[in-house]
C-alpha cells in the first residue's frame, strides 16, 4: 500500500496561500497555508477499479472535476503544513483502498437461546404476579 502512495506523490500538486485568522506582521506576508490537490481520473498509477473505489469512498470530499483537495493551515510553517497534508492524503487513500472484511452471519448458541427464554419466562412470571385480577 505504501508503494502506491509513494508513486502517487508525483501526481500531487500543491498551492500555498495566506492562512486565515489573526497573526500580525508575520501572517500578513507569509503563505503558510497549503492546499494539496489530487486528480483521481488523471492518475496513471491507479487502476480503473481503484479509481472507482476511491471515487465512491471519497465522493463527499471531491469537487465537480473529481479532484481531492486537502487544506492545512495548522502550523506556522509551510513545510510542516505540507507534511501534514500528505499524511492526511495517504491515510485517506489507504483507508479507502483497504479491503473491507465481509461480515459472516452467525446464529445464537443453544446456551444463549436457553438463557433468553429463561429470562423471558422470569419477566413473564413477575408481570403475571403484578396483575390485579390474580391478587383477588
Amino acid at each position: 500500500m505504501h508503494s502506491i502512495i509513494e508513486q502517487l506523490k508525483d501526481e500531487l500538486s500543491y498551492t500555498t496561500s495566506r492562512s486565515s485568522g489573526k497573526g500580525g506582521q508575520h501572517a500578513n506576508k507569509v503563505e503558510s497555508r497549503v492546499s494539496l490537490f489530487f486528480d483521481i481520473n488523471a492518475s496513471a498509477i491507479l487502476t480503473d477499479e481503484q479509481k472507482k473505489v476511491l471515487y465512491d469512498a471519497l465522493k463527499s470530499r471531491l469537487n465537480q472535476e473529481s479532484i481531492l483537495q486537502i487544506d492545512v493551515e495548522e502550523s506556522r510553517s509551510q513545510h510542516q503544513n505540507k507534511t501534514i497534508a500528505f499524511k492526511r492524503f495517504s491515510n485517506l487513500i489507504e483507508e479507502a483502498l483497504r479491503a473491507k472484511k465481509k461480515r459472516k452471519p452467525t446464529k445464537p448458541t443453544k446456551a444463549a437461546k436457553k438463557k433468553r427464554l429463561k429470562t423471558k419466562k422470569l419477566r413473564s412470571e413477575v408481570k403475571e404476579l403484578r396483575r390485579k385480577d390474580k391478587l383477588l
